[in-house]
């Protein structure tokens, strides 16, 4: 099942760059032998200003055709690790071949886009800034491939 990160701004060599390559090439890796990946992201910006409403247009045009959409939202359901990789397994199993991740600007997504949603997910009640949910996202990319992996680097 390819993964896909569709998201607002574009992401700048830093620290944050660092940890998302990082986290996305051992989900890759991991991944590979269980169907998952290889993933993509995928970065829109919207220069003219037009807010949410903008922003929802260019990520639809970053969607991949036929895929199954989850947003991260702070209205979404929040779930465990476990739950998590359960999910991404059941989706895999069941025959989904694209799973995007949308991903919002500074104002969230537009709610014509999240109506859109296959499911929507949540880091908690707090709202964390864009940049740091595609590598909180990717972490648990890679943390769901371990898990369904049985490699010992989650404990819960």
């Amino acid at each position: 099942m390819r993964v896909h990160i569709c998201a607002v701004g574009r992401l700048r060599s830093g620290p944050e760059r660092d940890l998302l390559d990082d986290y996305l090439s051992r989900f890759v890796k991991t991944g590979r032998g269980l169907g998952l990946g290889p993933v993509k992201v995928h970065e829109v910006e919207d220069r003219k200003g037009g807010g949410m409403t903008a922003e929802a247009k260019l990520l639809e045009g970053a969607l991949p055709k036929g895929a199954v959409i989850c947003t991260m939202d702070e209205r979404g359901k929040v779930m465990s690790s476990p739950e998590f990789s359960q999910n991404l397994a059941r989706r895999r199993d069941s025959g989904v071949s694209d799973l995007a991740f949308i991903i919002g600007g500074a104002d969230g997504i537009d709610p014509s886009l999240r109506a859109q949603a296959d499911f929507s997910i949540s880091f908690g009640h707090m709202v964390w800034p864009h940049m740091l949910v595609r590598v909180m996202l990717a972490e648990q990319l890679y943390r769901a491939a371990s898990i369904l992996s049985g490699s010992p680097y989650h404990r819960a």
